[in-house]
C-alpha cells in the first residue's frame, strides 16, 4: 500500500493519485480514472445523505481529473453545494472547483451568486476571503453586476479586517480590468484614495494597485492621491531597515511598496505644491544618495530590490523632466551600470539612458558615455542589449557627434545580427539624412550603406539618397562620379545598380568630360549590370538608357541595337517589352526638340516627411524607445532641403505616358505618399487621386482667400469643388518662368454639354501669360 499523506485525513485522494502516478500507461491511467469517475458518479446518484467529507472527498478527485487534462461534466451541483458548509476545508474545494471548473454562463451562477453574498455578510474574515478570492478568479461580467456595488463597501468599512481589505482591493481591480463600466467608486473615491495611509503595509500594497489602475483611466478623480503617495514614500525611504521589520526585504524596507508609489506618481505631472514637491525631490535624491552606498548583503536578492526602487525613482525623474540635477544624477547613476558585471543592469541602463538621451537637460551628459556604448555595440554577447545600444547612439546623435556615430554603426553593420540589420540601416540612413552638413558625406554613407547591407535597404533609402540628390545642385555632380565608382566593383548590389542608373540617366553628363567615364563607358558599365538584374531594376535601366539618347546623342545607334534585340523587344515580360518597344520608336521618330522636352530632368521633389522615418516608427513595437519622442526632441537638425517623400520613378524618366510604370519601382511615390483618403476611390475623388499633394477636399463650395493661401507652398492641389465639380491645379516653375495646369471634374453620373472655361486676368498680366 502506498504512502498516505497525513494533511486533512482524505485518504482515498491520496490514494487515487498514487494509483494514477503508478500508471506504466497512458491506457492504464485512462482505465483507472474512468473507473473512477463511474465510481463517483454512482455515489453522488446513489447516496442522497452524503456527508460533507465525501462530497469533499470526490470533489477533490474531480478537480484532479480536470487538471490531467480530462472533461469533468458533472459534480458541479456537488460543489456548490459545498458553499454552503461551515467547514473551512470543505467551503474551500467548494470555492476552488468553482473557479477553475464553472464559467460565467452556467445555469448554476445564480445559486453561486447567493452562496458568495451570505459568505460576504456573514462577517467571518475566512469565509469573506474565500468569497473575494472566487470572484476575482472568476471575474465574469455577471459577478461584476452582482459585487461592483458592494465590494468597495467592505474595502473601506471600518471594522473590516486587514487580511479582507487586501482581497477586497484586488478583487475590485480584477472586476475593474474586465468591466470597467460597472465599476464606479464616485461616493468611495476619497475613502479609497486615504487607505495610502492605512497603517497596514499589507492594505496600502494592495490598495495602491488598485488607485494606479483607476488613476491611468480617471486622473482627476484620484489626484488627491499625489500628496498622500509622497508622504507614505517619503516615511519608508527614511526609515530604517528595522523599522519596517515585517515588510523588510534583505535590508530594503518594503521594496514593492516603493515600486508601486513611484509607479503611481508616474501617472501625474509634477506636483504643484511646493512643499510636497520638495520633499519628493528629497526623496528621489535620498534614493539616488543610496545606490551610492556599499551593499548590506552579498545576495543578489539585496541588489535586485536595491536596484528595482532605483530604476522606478530614475524613471519618475525621466517622466517630470524638470529637474536637471536629478537627471544629471540619474545619468551618472545608469552610466555606472553601463559597465556592470550584470547583463539585465547593462539592459535597463541602455534602456533607460534612450530616454534621458530626449531631455534637454540630460542630453549632454548621456553624451559623455559614447564610448562605453560604442564598446557594449561591438563587444556585448547579448543581441538585445546591442540593440539597446544601437538604440542609445542613435538616441543621442547630434550634429557634432554624428559622423562618429554613423561610422560606428556602419562599422558595426558587417557583423551585426540578422534580426537587428533592417533597423539598423534605417537609423544610419535617417542620421546620415537628418545631421547632414556636407552632402557628399551623405551620399557616401549611403552607398556605403548599400554596399555593406544592400539585402536590407529597403526602397525608401534609395528613394530617398535619389530626391536628395535631385533637390541639391551642388552635390549632383560628386552622386555620379561616386556611383560610377561604386558600380565598377566585380559584386555590385542590386540597389546600387537602381541608384546608379537613375543617377547617371539624370546627371550622368556631369562626368562625362572626362575619357575615364565618357558616354560609352557609363552605358557599358550599366548595360554590364543588366543581365543580372531583376525585372524591375532592368525596366529603370531601360529608362537610363533612353535618358542617355538625350544626354549624349553619339551614344544612340549603341542603344537602339540594344533595344531593338529580341531579348527586349520579345522578352517575355511585358513590362520590359513595352518600354523597350516604346524607346525604341520614340527614339527613331522624334525630333532632337522633343525627345529634350520629353525626357527633361526630373524637377526637384516636393518637400515632405521622410518615409524613412515613418518606416522606423512602424517597425518599433510596444515597449520600445518611442521613435516620436526623440524625434521630436531632435528637430534642430530638420530634413534636408526640398526632401520630398516620393519615391523616384522610372516612368518619370522616360516618355510622359509611354508605359506602364513599373509596380516595383514606384518612381511617382504613389506608395510611400500617405494616402488621400481612406474612402473607397469615386468619380468624385478621381482629382484628389491624380494629385499626390493634394488634401483632402474642403466639401464648401465657395472658394475664400484661406484656399489660395494653401499654394503659397504648394505646387499642386483642389482649388474648388462642390457637389457638381471639382477643379484642381498643378503647377510647376524654374527661374522666371512658370506652368499651370487646369483640371476639371465631373462629379456628377451625367455627361456635361456645352462646358466651357474662360481665364480673366488683368490686362497687364495678360502681355506675359503664354496659352499651351
Amino acid at each position: 500500500m502506498p504512502a498516505v499523506s497525513k494533511g486533512d485525513g482524505m485518504r482515498g485522494l491520496a490514494v487515487f493519485i498514487s494509483d494514477i502516478r503508478n500508471c506504466k500507461s497512458k491506457e492504464a491511467e485512462i482505465k483507472r480514472i474512468n473507473k473512477e469517475l463511474a465510481n463517483i458518479r454512482s455515489k453522488f446518484k446513489g447516496d442522497k445523505a452524503l456527508d460533507g467529507y465525501s462530497k469533499k472527498k470526490y470533489v477533490c478527485k474531480l478537480l484532479f481529473i480536470f487538471l490531467l487534462g480530462h472533461d469533468i461534466d458533472f459534480g458541479h451541483m456537488e460543489a456548490v453545494n459545498l458553499l454552503s458548509s461551515n467547514k473551512y476545508t470543505e467551503k474551500q474545494i467548494g470555492y476552488l472547483f468553482i473557479s477553475v471548473l464553472v464559467n460565467s454562463n452556467s445555469e448554476l451562477i445564480r445559486l453561486i451568486n447567493n452562496a458568495i453574498k451570505n459568505d460576504l455578510s456573514s462577517r467571518n474574515p475566512t469565509f469573506m476571503c474565500l468569497a473575494l478570492h472566487c470572484i476575482a478568479n472568476v471575474g465574469s461580467r455577471e459577478m461584476a453586476e452582482a459585487f461592483a456595488s458592494e465590494i468597495p463597501r467592505i474595502l473601506v468599512a471600518g471594522d473590516t479586517m486587514d487580511s479582507v481589505k487586501q482581497s477586497a482591493a484586488l478583487c475590485l481591480l480584477r472586476l475593474y480590468k474586465t468591466s470597467p463600466d460597472l465599476v464606479l467608486m464616485g461616493e468611495w473615491t476619497s475613502r479609497v484614495v486615504h487607505l495610502l495611509n492605512d497603517q497596514h503595509m499589507g492594505v496600502v500594497t494592495a490598495a495602491i494597485s488598485l488607485i494606479t489602475c483607476l488613476s491611468q483611466k480617471n486622473p482627476d478623480e484620484f489626484k488627491t492621491c499625489v500628496s498622500l503617495a509622497v508622504s507614505r514614500l517619503s516615511r519608508i525611504v527614511s526609515s530604517a531597515s528595522t523599522d519596517l521589520q515585517d515588510y523588510t526585504y534583505y535590508f530594503v524596507p518594503a521594496p514593492w511598496l516603493s515600486c508601486k508609489l513611484l509607479r503611481l506618481l508616474q501617472c501625474y505631472p509634477p506636483p504643484e505644491d511646493g512643499a510636497v514637491k520638495g520633499r519628493l525631490v528629497e526623496c528621489l535624491e535620498t534614493i539616488l544618495n543610496k545606490a551610492q552606498e556599499p551593499p548590506k548583503s552579498k545576495k543578489v536578492q539585496h541588489s535586485n530590490a536595491k536596484n528595482a526602487i532605483l530604476f522606478e525613482a530614475i524613471s519618475l525623474i525621466i517622466h517630470y523632466d524638470s529637474e536637471p540635477n536629478l537627471l544629471v544624477r540619474a545619468c551618472n547613476q545608469l552610466g555606472q551600470f553601463l559597465q556592470h558585471r550584470e547583463t539585465n543592469l547593462r539592459y535597463l541602463a541602455l534602456e533607460s539612458m534612450c530616454t534621458l538621451a530626449s531631455s534637454e537637460f540630460s542630453h549632454e551628459a548621456v553624451k559623455t558615455h559614447i564610448e562605453t556604448v560604442i564598446n557594449a555595440l561591438k563587444t556585448e554577447r547579448d543581441v538585445s542589449v546591442r540593440q539597446r545600444a544601437a538604440d542609445l547612439l542613435y538616441a543621442m546623435c547630434d550634429r557634432s557627434n554624428a559622423k562618429q556615430i554613423v561610422a560606428e554603426m556602419l562599422s558595426y553593420l558587417e557583423t551585426a545580427d540578422y534580426s537587428i540589420r533592417e533597423e539598423m540601416v534605417l537609423k544610419v540612413a535617417i542620421l546620415a539624412e537628418k545631421y547632414a552638413v556636407d552632402y557628399s558625406w551623405y551620399v557616401d554613407t549611403i552607398l556605403n550603406l548599400i554596399r555593406i547591407a544592400g539585402d536590407y535597404v529597403s526602397e525608401e533609402v534609395w528613394y530617398r539618397v535619389i530626391q536628395i540628390v535631385i533637390n541639391r545642385d551642388d552635390v549632383q555632380g560628386y552622386a555620379a562620379k561616386t556611383v560610377f565608382e561604386a558600380l565598377q566593383a566585380p559584386a555590385c548590389h542590386e540597389n546600387m545598380v537602381k541608384v546608379g542608373g537613375y543617377i547617371l540617366g539624370e546627371f550622368g553628363n556631369l562626368i562625362a568630360g572626362d575619357p575615364r567615364s565618357s558616354p560609352l563607358v557609363q552605358f557599358n558599365l550599366l548595360h554590364s549590370k543588366f543581365h543580372l538584374c531583376s525585372v524591375p531594376t532592368r525596366a529603370l535601366l531601360l529608362s537610363a538608357y533612353i535618358k542617355f539618347i538625350n544626354l549624349f546623342p553619339e551614344t544612340k545607334a549603341t542603344i537602339q541595337e540594344v533595344l531593338r534585340c529580341d531579348s527586349q523587344i520579345r522578352n517575355s515580360d511585358v513590362e520590359l517589352q513595352q518600354r523597350a518597344v516604346e524607346y525604341l520608336k520614340l527614339s527613331s521618330i522624334a525630333s532632337t526638340d522633343v525627345l529634350a522636352t520629353v525626357l527633361e530632368e526630373m524637377p526637384p521633389f516636393p518637400e515632405r516627411e521622410s518615409s524613412i522615418l515613418a518606416k522606423l516608427k512602424k517597425k518599433k513595437g510596444p515597449g520600445a524607445v518611442s521613435v516620436t519622442e526623440l524625434e521630436d526632441n531632435k528637430r534642430e537638425g530638420g530634413e534636408l532641403n526640398g526632401g520630398g517623400d516620393r519615391g523616384p520613378d522610372a516612368s518619370a524618366m522616360s516618355a510622359s505616358n509611354a508605359s506602364t510604370p513599373s509596380p516595383s519601382a514606384d518612381l511617382l511615390g504613389i506608395r510611400s505618399a500617405a494616402p488621400i483618403s481612406a474612402a473607397p476611390t469615386s468619380a468624385g475623388s478621381l482629382l484628389v487621386d491624380v494629385f499626390s499633394e493634394a488634401g483632402p477636399a474642403a466639401p464648401s463650395a465657395a472658394v475664400n482667400d484661406d484656399g489660395f493661401l494653401r499654394f503659397v507652398c504648394k505646387n499642386n492641389g483642389v482649388l474648388f469643388e462642390n457637389q457638381l465639380l471639382q477643379i484642381g491645379i498643378k503647377s510647376e516653375y524654374r527661374q522666371n518662368l512658370g506652368r499651370m495646369y487646369l483640371f476639371y471634374g465631373n462629379k456628377t453620373s451625367v455627361q456635361f454639354a456645352s462646358f466651357t472655361t474662360t481665364v480673366s486676368c488683368p490686362g497687364e498680366l495678360q502681355s506675359h501669360i503664354l496659352s499651351m
